[in-house]
């Protein structure tokens, strides 16, 4: 936006211009005692006794800027040393002018002129700049700022574009710059910057939780109003910053928030762990070390809780998945990596106000992320520091990565951990967009929540690192089930509203095992199919049926596209191909399409192997059947594939779907309607997996994908000798020679699963032979309370 005037930038009643700063205080010391005296922008209230708001301040440094033993750690004092040499660069570069600070930088430039302030405050208040305390460093910090209130962020003027800017991204760096270098602003621009933010920020926008006003974006408004406060030592706006994140702590069942299955949904339909629910982790975890032990201390527990049920599942090796960062999967090479790190760094600053056990318990956590990490992110010097520090620490083990499988069934997201691999699967529903895009970002990423499987094995953390969103074909991302017929950029509605009808998504966990499913309608297309997986100890089990197409266009599924240079091996009289280093994939009743090709975005081109399988076009109920390896040989994928007892497909209908492996004691079916597979059958769509056990016992779990049963009848045709521990919503049982269960509202349940444990057995049924009815059997059986 070279040459926008501030005159056509500008629409004013009026602008009143504040001049003026405050003599610096003592070099080296960018909190003087004698600050409240001689130097506070409102000297007034600042040196009363008991006045909270110079603690504040002091606190507020500590934690956003030199964490406490911060200049032991060695990468800390590398990092504040980039910090001081970009800090004197940008101070020695300043020209302000009627438009830009800096010549050649984009006017009105509101992401890098209020970050080059911030920048330049940071160097000032950090012990070991060689600027610390600077005078000048402040003088030119606070014309800074003056130069850009007066310019752009003023009182009075109309908030042109993105909203965002205007009352989160713009104030919380000038203000943030403003209360660190102290005094050094003065009171006439300290209170001109008051003015403005609450011009664009009025108290009235924190009075109702909606609109744009939720989750991660409350939080970052609830710490501008923070930072308002202490700048104007004003304890109204401070209570009001801590009362307005009220609504951000409880459990939700719908739009913005966390969600009691472990879901973080930001834009009513996008999981966003890595994304806004990073912004909110680190926003709470800094005013709850900020506040704590003053009068605005917060106390709440799901915040808490949200560390392992929310975040930690998507981290892995020191990234965080892409499954659940919106649009912003590819802003930049090794993203995920730079956002695992983050929210490691936020973990440990909310593990200072955490309980013993919780902090304790994440530091052995986050210090197996970063051991495991493949790849080591530049930080801000904080979060640096708190990582290093732990590293440093040897009194604290790194933990391994824990194995099972957490399903989050109202955001559509599943992660499988296994030992030497982990996936992890994202969705789409009536209630979960299949992607989103806005502010031009993400335009391609139409088929994300298509089924799209991402997989780890043991070196390959930078699969979806390294530039793979700027080369991938985004029509062949891998587990997709896809039309090609071509979109245009943006398809579907912008900021995540792509829902598509299909109700059926999620699927039954025990906590080590899943079967997992999707009805998936394509994006902006007549193709629809039936999506299921079961994910197993070595394997996902990956099935497709009922897919259809009216689009004239060849239909495809995607087995895999690995971003790679690596050889394949295709057995196609066997049924299986192999990745050398990558893995192996069984496809015992399927042609396998393979391709190689080098494909280039922005500055990047990598190599890739496409596995797929073409349906035709316009398929009718076609279908398909294979295996995902994780990390396996060559001799163990031939191995598998020519165990034909290992894997026992009971259907692979637009009805059910399942299979049962013997060798782990686990039978997996996705009923779509009604009716029966192998031993197991429904009387309702639904997920359930049983598993098997050698001491005797069996664990027979279920799930309500729908969210729509009041009642659900379920049949194991296994001898059962009983039932040994129940679930609330489990209203009635009959053992004997074969399992029934009756299940109360699962609707209720959020789509989660609900686990009974069974003792098996010989015998005929205690209550009837004879064909059940659902109403005079319920008054036979035994209850279960």
């Amino acid at each position: 936006m070279r040459g926008f005037s501030r005159r056509s930038f500008l629409h004013l009643g009026a602008v009143a211009v504040a001049a003026g700063a405050v003599p610096a205080g003592r070099t080296g010391d960018p909190f003087p005692a004698s600050a409240a005296r001689t130097g506070h922008p409102f000297p007034a209230t600042a040196g009363r006794a008991g006045d909270p708001f110079p603690a504040l301040r002091r606190r507020w440094r500590e934690v956003t800027a030199e964490p406490e033993g911060a200049v032991a750690a060695g990468p800390y004092r590398r990092r504040v040393a980039v910090l001081a040499a970009t800090a004197a660069g940008y101070r020695d570069t300043m020209r302000p002018d009627d438009g830009s600070l800096w010549p050649g930088l984009a006017f009105p430039s509101f992401d890098e002129t209020p970050a080059r302030l911030r920048a330049m405050a940071r160097a000032y208040a950090v012990t070991g700049t060689g600027l610390t305390g600077d005078p000048a460093l402040a003088a030119a910090v606070a014309t800074g700022i003056d130069h850009y209130r007066r310019q752009v962020y003023t009182a009075g003027a109309e908030p042109a574009g993105n909203w965002w800017n205007w009352q989160i991204g713009v104030p919380l760096r000038l203000l943030d710059a403003a209360v660190l270098i102290g005094p050094h602003l003065g009171e006439p621009r300290s209170r001109a910057l008051a003015e403005a933010v609450d011009h664009f920020l009025p108290a009235c926008v924190l009075e109702d939780y909606s609109g744009t006003s939720t989750g991660a974006n409350r939080v970052d408004q609830c710490t501008v109003m923070l930072l308002r406060a202490m700048l104007a030592a004003d304890g109204d706006r401070a209570a009001l910053a801590v009362s307005a994140l009220a609504p951000v702590f409880p459990y939700v069942r719908e739009g913005d928030g966390i969600y009691p299955d472990g879901s973080f949904i930001q834009h009513a339909t996008i999981p966003y762990q890595g994304g806004y629910g990073l912004v909110l982790l680190s926003g709470l975890a800094t005013l709850f070390a900020v506040l704590r032990g003053t009068l605005w201390q917060l106390t709440d527990q799901n915040v808490f809780d949200a560390v392992e049920r929310s975040f930690a599942p998507f981290v892995h090796d020191g990234f965080c998945m892409d499954l659940v960062s919106g649009r912003g999967i590819g802003r930049r090479p090794y993203g995920d990596h730079r956002k695992g790190h983050e929210i490691a760094a936020a973990i440990l600053l909310l593990g200072e106000s955490a309980s013993a056990a919780e902090r304790i318990r994440w530091q052995g956590m986050v210090k197996g992320w970063v051991r495991r990490a493949a790849h080591r992110p530049a930080l801000d010097p904080a979060a640096h520091a708190r990582l290093a520090a732990l590293m440093a620490d040897d009194t604290i083990p790194a933990l391994a990565e824990p194995a099972g499988h957490r399903l989050l069934p109202m955001s559509a997201r599943a992660v499988h951990r296994r030992p030497g691999w982990c996936a992890g699967l994202s969705m789409a529903s009536a209630r979960i967009g299949h992607y989103e895009h806005g502010n031009g970002e993400n335009l391609r990423g139409w088929h994300t929540g298509s089924g799209m499987l991402y997989w780890w094995a043991d070196g390959h953390a930078e699969q979806y690192s390294d530039s793979f969103w700027q080369t991938v074909d985004p029509y062949r991302l891998p587990g997709t089930t896809v039309s090609t017929r071509r979109l245009p950029d943006g398809a579907g509605g912008a900021w995540g509203d792509t829902c598509p009808p299909g109700r059926w998504v999620g699927g039954a966990t025990d906590g080590t095992y899943a079967t997992v499913g999707q009805h998936l309608n394509g994006l902006e297309s007549t193709m629809e199919a039936v999506k299921s997986w079961v994910f197993l100890d070595d394997a996902v089990v990956c099935m497709g049926a009922g897919i259809t197409s009216d689009d004239g266009v060849p239909v495809e599924t995607v087995v895999d596209n690995r971003r790679t240079d690596a050889p394949l091996t295709v057995d196609r009289v066997a049924g299986w191909a192999h990745l050398e280093g990558h893995g192996g994939y069984v496809l015992p009743c399927a042609p396998l399409r393979t391709l190689r090709e080098r494909r280039s975005g922005g500055a990047a081109t990598r190599g890739y192997v496409t596995l797929w399988l073409d349906h035709g076009v316009d398929p009718r109920a076609a279908g398909y059947l294979y295996l995902l390896m994780p990390g396996a040989s060559a001799a163990g994928t031939r191995a598998r594939a020519a165990d034909l007892g290992w894997l026992r497909v009971l259907a692979n209908t637009s009805a059910q779907q399942g299979v049962s492996v013997p060798s782990l004691g686990v039978t997996a079916v996705n009923f779509w309607t009604e009716g029966s597979a192998g031993a197991l059958s429904a009387s309702a769509p639904c997920a359930v997996l049983v598993r098997e056990r050698d001491d005797g016992t069996a664990t027979l779990t279920v799930a309500d994908p729908r969210e729509a049963l009041d009642e659900l009848t379920v049949t194991w045709e296994r001898p059962v000798a009983g039932v040994l521990g129940g679930h609330p919503l489990l209203s009635a049982a009959t053992t004997g020679a074969a399992l029934t269960l009756v299940w109360g509202p699962l609707a209720g349940a959020g789509g989660g699963s609900a686990t009974v444990t069974v003792r098996l057995g010989q015998g005929r049924s205690r209550t009837s032979t004879a064909p059940i009815e659902p109403g005079p059997w319920r008054s036979r059986t035994r209850r279960i309370r």
